[in-house]
């Protein structure tokens, strides 16, 4: 770590910072973005940030939002050639899937503890983004950091990214991005401590996810997108 960046030491800030600016932007052309409840994000601190995943761009999408650095748990297939090495430099994490490391928690650990923000899509892999089993079992990560870190567990909701196979293209589909109220640290000790954490934003995200998915029924028709659907 490089201290007072609260980002890994194999990061740029610059190019993090750059990044996020134009991740600001850089999606306008293709969805309709609207992100709510910005304000409940807080802007200094270590935050350990949860949200569900459906698609490829939710990672990207998420990167420019919060004002602040963000660093990501990212599939380790992706850090190849010249695009592992700007990962990088953008001060992502890679992540092995269904292996155990706990470098990549190690690596966050740090980051929060230098007051940063970090994400995790407990769902470890895209799929229809409904906060389901997979989430519900999380592996305990992010409660681990919450709790370790001493960091407010935030849930984020996305909807409206996920294009199932077969449905026709969309010309810039509205995306929702609906921010919860931050859940206080963890403190409960022991494994049946992480499990309460785990449950609780869990729900807290099954909950945005609901309200999101309500929403977009009242203005879509129930044969639409299957991403506003109930599965």
């Amino acid at each position: 770590m490089s201290r007072a960046r609260a980002l890994p030491e194999d990061a740029l800030g610059w190019l993090h910072d750059l990044g996020r600016w134009i991740g600001t932007w850089l999606w306008v052309p293709f969805f309709r973005v609207r992100i709510r409840h910005r304000e409940r994000i807080p802007a200094t601190g270590p935050v350990v940030l949860v949200a569900n995943h459906s698609a490829f761009v939710d990672g990207p999408l998420l990167f420019g939002m919060f004002g602040r650095r963000v660093v990501f748990l990212v599939k380790a297939e992706m850090f190849s050639g010249i695009v592992g090495t700007l990962l990088r430099w953008l001060g992502q994490v890679p992540v092995r899937r269904d292996v155990v490391d706990r470098r990549p928690l190690t690596t966050l650990l740090e980051v929060l503890r230098d007051g940063g923000m970090v994400a995790v899509f407990p769902e470890g892999t895209r799929g229809t983004g409904e906060v389901g089993s997979d989430i519900g079992r999380a592996r305990q990560g992010a409660a681990w950091l919450a709790r370790s870190a001493s960091a407010p567990l935030l849930p984020v909701a996305v909807r409206g990214t996920h294009r199932p196979a077969g449905a026709a293209r969309r010309l810039r589909p509205r995306v929702d991005v609906l921010v919860g109220d931050p859940l206080p640290a963890p403190t409960a000790p022991g494994r049946d401590g992480l499990a309460a954490a785990t449950t609780e934003v869990t729900e807290a995200l099954r909950t945005l996810v609901r309200e999101l998915d309500n929403e977009h029924r009242q203005v879509t028709r129930p044969d639409a997108a299957g991403d506003v659907r109930e599965q």
